[in-house]
């Protein structure tokens, strides 16, 4: 028995890491355009898109494009993106560079990509995010978040829920569940965006200016308020 588990632990850490580590060497520059490609898509995936009324009154937004899932029974999630949060009536802020990482025990085999999209709609769930590390599903609170242009705003999602999760999923796994995931900031990613070492709290509620290689992913999000409004 002792064996076999062995063995298993050996076939999942060999998925996992040969899943992984080609997103460990992709550069920062590509991971933001690959964000800016992955909000417009979602928010303009028809009748399965993201709400515009919710992204309008969301605080924050976090995207992770391409998070990777691996495993053979254990398995494991990690990716790579960016979190901006609202400045007042002066739009959003920098971008600061997120960590996904966490684990899941049940039958599973494969390895699959999906990009996600959290929505941060309260101060609860902002204050998380300004935090050195916090975990889905016991620090903070996420549901799954109602899809559609019609989808109304006045949801009990909306109303209890601190993040809406929303994921375009790809590969051998339908769905995905970030019960448990831990986000923390990528502190590699932001030294090379913004040239020194600084903190996420600093970037998303301080006044620094966007870099020259995040354009893309600004006007994606500024693109999308703006064609919210009448």
């Amino acid at each position: 028995m002792r064996k076999t588990l062995v063995t298993i632990l050996a076939i999942a850490g060999s998925i996992s890491t040969a899943a992984f580590a080609a997103d460990r060497e992709i550069k920062v520059d590509d991971r933001l355009n690959a964000s800016a490609d992955t909000l417009i898509d979602m928010m303009r995936a028809a009748d399965r898109g993201i709400p515009q009324d919710l992204i309008d009154k969301a605080h924050c937004v976090v995207v992770v494009p391409g998070m990777k899932k691996a495993g053979f029974i254990i398995g494991a999630k990690f990716g790579r993106g960016f979190a901006v949060c609202r400045h007042g009536d002066s739009g959003w802020s920098a971008p600061a560079a997120i960590r996904v990482e966490g684990g899941s025990v049940g039958f599973q085999i494969g390895a699959s990509e999906t990009d996600v999209v959290l929505l941060v709609m309260n101060d609860r769930g902002m204050r998380h995010l300004l935090s050195d590390k916090f975990t889905i599903g016991g620090d903070a609170t996420a549901a799954a978040g109602p899809v559609g242009r019609d989808a109304s705003a006045q949801t009990d999602a909306e109303m209890n829920a601190e993040m809406l999760s929303y994921s375009r999923s790809r590969g051998l796994f339908a769905g995905i569940s970030l019960e448990g995931a831990t986000l923390r900031p990528d502190g590699e990613a932001d030294r090379e965006l913004y040239g020194r070492d600084v903190t996420n709290r600093e970037i998303l509620s301080g006044d620094f200016k966007t870099p020259a290689v995040a354009a893309r992913f600004e006007r994606a999000l500024r693109r999308e308020s703006a064609e919210s409004r009448p």
